[in-house]
Order: structure tokens, then C-alpha cells, then sequence
């Protein structure tokens, strides 16, 4: 019998047996099941399998082994390289399993693999909780968490992968583990900023944190003032409280309209209402904006605020890195490169890092980026594929106009889909890179999880 002939055996009767949903090419929910948030990627894997419990995965690990084939996971499918998705092999799909249960006394929270941020949200604010995440709601929390996890609360209370105390992980032998501060330590560090390099997070504990209403939203200016807000938000982070989480960048206004403008979203995450809206009334009063949308709103709603601006199947192509700085010289660069933006969504977008984030030692966790600083996003977004050459054209010039006043480090979870290089994912773990090649080694020294930004094993 041919391999192929085994595979297709085996997956007829793994389908047959109604151990777990599977889509093959062909059958009616195949392609909708193989798609990904982001448009631009098209692969076809082999077989997808829809899990809807941790022995599910058990078994998709077993006939991807069995086999040889390659492995892709998919939680939320946001990342923009595709990683979620394998040409001709095994895509494990844990978008079935979604529940979040909250534990309101111990102030925990425990999110299956497949669940996205906005199921988080809604139930952690049910009892007034939230923990840092995603900044779009249908962003995975796993993915997202697995790869450092930056959002609205990250000056308060750190990154997403800071307020992970647990996991469950399966490891690429079939064995289920717990991974803790107090159960395999040193695989709790490396998931803690690693990604799915070392097994199948199935599920995820978060220590939450009370959050009621906060005060948040945007305040943009014509694109030609820009320049005078991104030195004026320069001023204001500098002095930014834990409370307070301030972006910028220059983007096109999210009436369609195809207008460029400059914004700055603002969270402030103070207890006080009323304190919190004196806090940030001199981002609303600079200039004075084009549009100020800043009021009081949930925890939740602010996750959604975003949403718009990145639709599921749209074209996206991102470069992303860190600068230590804001120079007059690296804010005149941006906005003139952006002026030459073809992308119909396209943005560069300054993420500042603060407070608790930059408190924690770099070798506390995988995540390694504990400076205060910007987070520079490139993303060029679009939807016509006939402009697919000139948007990653314009993303390209303009990360490479940005290199000057580039630090070291880049953001694991920004990667795309041609950055998977050695030498992309090192500058990503700078100082950790070393310890992860050990970890990998030990969990998967076949590196039979390298759909992802991967950690070759020492």
C-alpha cells in the first residue's frame, strides 16, 4: 500500500469513527475552515482537524506523526504570516474549543485554546475582571499570549504572558502536561513568549485584576499636523502613569473615506473616572483635533474599538521592529513615507512600552522586550489583489526608511510570512534565544512544530 493510500485509509477512518470534525479537501467546509484572518494567505493542507478537547489534539498529534506530516495550529488564525495554516499537512484547529470559565474568589481565569478575546472579555467582565490582552477581540488569546501578548493594561499589569500562571500543554509525544512556576518550570518559561514551539496549548490559567469602566478612544488630526502630534505624543508618554496607555500613528480615517490622518488612541485604566478623564484631557485638547471620540467606556467595548480597522480576509502584509526613541528625524521619516501609502487600510502605527512591562527582568520570561520604548507596525492592508505588488512594495521602502533609528528586537508576533528566518526569530528573543534552543531540544527535538516563528532545537 502507498503512504498515500495509508493516509487516506487512516483519515477515513478516523472521520468514521466521529472522534473529532474533519474537513478534507473537497468536502463542503473545507475552504471556509482552512482560511485565515488574513487574506493574502492561501494554503491547502491536507486534512483539518476540528477539535473539541485536549484528546482531540492527542490524536491529531498521533496520526501527524504517524505519517510525517507537517503540523500547523490554528487558535484564533490572527497571525499575519498564516502559521496557522500548513500546505499539504495536518492543521490541528482548536477554534471548537472556546470556553473561558472564571473563578471570580481566586481572581483566575482558565481559556481554552481556542478561544478569542472577546469571549475572554466577556466573561471576565462579568465580575468586573479583565487581564491584559489583544487589542482586536478576535485576536486568539492563546496566540496571542503565547507570543508576549501586548494591550491596553500592559503598563498596569504587565503582558499577557506576565498573567499567565498555568497551562495545559500537549507535548508532541502525546503526553499532556501542566506547566506552572511549580510543574515543569522551565517549559512554563519558554511558553511564555516562545509561541508553539514546544507543544499544543490547550488550555490557559490568567491571574485577573479588577477593571471597571475606563476612559478610551481616539482623537485624530489632518495628516499634515501630524507631524507637531507625534512630537506632542512623544512629551506625553514620557511622562505616561501605569494607568495609561497611549498609541499614535498615522493611518487612513475609519469613515472609508480613504482620508490620511494622524491619531492617537488613548486607555487610561485609573479606578477614578473622573480622575481618569483630567489625566488625559491634554491629548484631547492639543491641537485641537479633527475628531475626539475619548469618553468613558467598558474594558470590553475598548477591545472592540479597533475591530473595524482589521476585517477578517483583507490583504495584509506587516514589518514591525522597536525604537528606543522618537526622534524628530524618525517621525518627519514616517510621515512622509506614509503620504505614499497605496494600501486603502494601511498604517503606521507607535505602540508604547511602559511601567509594569519594562519593570520585569529580561530573563523572567521567553518575552524578552522589557525597555521602555515604541513598538513600530508597518501594516499595509488592502483588499484587490492587483495591488498586492504596490502595497508590500510601500511596506518594504517604508520599514527600510524607519532601519536608522531601528534598537534591536523585534515582536515575535508581527513576523510575517517571509521573516520566519533564523536570524528574524534571534533578534526576536535577543538574550533568551540560547535558553529556548535548549528548551526546544528537550520538548521537540525534531522540530516537528515548526509551522511557527521557529526556535530551532540546539
Amino acid at each position: 500500500m502507498s503512504a498515500t493510500q495509508a493516509l487516506t485509509d487512516d483519515l477515513a477512518t478516523w472521520r468514521s469513527s466521529g472522534a473529532v470534525i474533519l474537513h478534507l479537501p473537497g468536502d463542503a467546509g473545507y475552504h471556509e475552515a482552512r482560511r485565515v484572518h488574513n487574506g493574502l494567505i492561501d494554503k491547502h493542507p491536507a486534512a483539518i482537524a476540528c477539535c473539541r478537547g485536549t484528546s482531540d489534539v492527542v490524536a491529531a498529534l498521533a496520526m501527524a506523526r504517524r505519517h510525517g506530516l507537517e503540523i500547523s495550529v490554528r487558535g484564533g488564525g490572527h497571525n499575519v504570516g498564516g502559521r496557522a495554516v500548513t500546505e499539504g499537512g495536518l492543521m490541528i484547529d482548536l477554534s471548537p474549543m472556546r470556553a473561558v470559565t472564571v473563578d471570580p474568589a481566586a481572581r483566575t481565569a482558565r481559556a481554552e485554546g481556542g478561544a478569542t478575546w472577546a469571549d475572554f472579555n466577556r466573561a471576565t467582565q462579568e465580575h468586573g475582571l479583565a487581564t491584559t490582552g489583544g487589542v482586536i477581540s478576535s485576536t486568539g488569546v492563546a496566540g496571542l499570549t503565547l507570543g508576549g501578548g501586548l494591550g491596553w493594561l500592559m503598563g498596569k499589569h504587565g503582558m499577557a504572558v506576565d498573567n499567565l500562571v498555568a497551562a495545559e500543554v500537549v507535548l508532541v509525544d502525546g503526553r499532556v502536561v501542566n506547566a506552572s512556576a511549580d510543574e515543569n518550570e522551565e517549559l512554563f518559561w519558554a511558553i511564555r513568549g516562545g509561541g508553539g514551539n514546544f507543544g499544543v496549548a490547550t488550555a490557559l490559567t490568567f491571574r485577573l485584576h479588577p477593571q471597571g469602566p475606563l476612559v478610551g478612544g481616539i482623537v485624530a488630526h489632518p495628516l499634515d499636523r501630524s507631524p507637531d502630534m507625534l512630537r506632542f505624543y512623544r512629551d506625553a508618554t514620557a511622562g505616561a502613569s501605569d494607568d495609561l496607555s497611549l498609541f499614535a500613528g498615522v493611518l487612513h480615517a475609519p469613515d472609508g473615506s480613504g482620508h490620511k490622518i494622524g491619531a492617537m488612541i488613548v486607555a487610561h485604566a485609573g479606578e477614578d473616572t473622573r480622575a481618569a478623564l483630567d489625566a488625559v484631557a491634554p491629548i484631547r485638547a492639543f491641537g485641537p483635533p479633527i475628531m475626539d471620540v475619548v469618553a468613558p467606556i467598558s474594558y470590553e467595548q475598548l477591545n472592540t474599538m479597533l475591530d473595524g480597522g482589521f476585517p477578517k480576509g483583507s490583504l495584509n502584509y506587516w514589518k514591525s521592529s522597536f525604537l528606543e526613541t522618537l526622534s524628530d528625524e524618525a517621525i518627519d521619516t514616517l510621515v512622509e513615507a506614509f503620504r505614499a501609502c497605496p494600501a486603502p487600510l494601511g498604517a503606521c502605527l507607535l505602540e508604547h512600552f511602559h511601567g509594569a512591562v519594562a519593570r520585569i527582568p529580561i530573563d523572567a520570561t521567553a518575552f524578552p522586550h522589557r525597555r521602555t520604548g515604541y513598538n513600530l507596525l508597518v501594516a499595509a492592508q488592502w483588499f484587490d489583489p492587483a495591488q498586492s505588488d504596490a502595497c508590500i512594495a510601500w511596506a518594504r521602502k517604508t520599514y527600510d526608511a524607519m532601519r536608522p533609528f531601528m534598537s534591536s528586537g523585534r515582536y515575535v508576533n508581527y513576523l510575517g510570512d517571509d521573516e520566519g528566518a533564523d536570524d528574524a526569530v534571534a533578534a526576536s528573543y535577543g538574550p533568551n534565544y540560547a535558553r529556548l534552543r535548549q528548551v526546544k531540544k528537550r520538548y521537540d527535538p525534531e522540530n516537528l512544530l515548526r509551522v511557527n516563528q521557529n526556535i530551532p532545537p540546539a
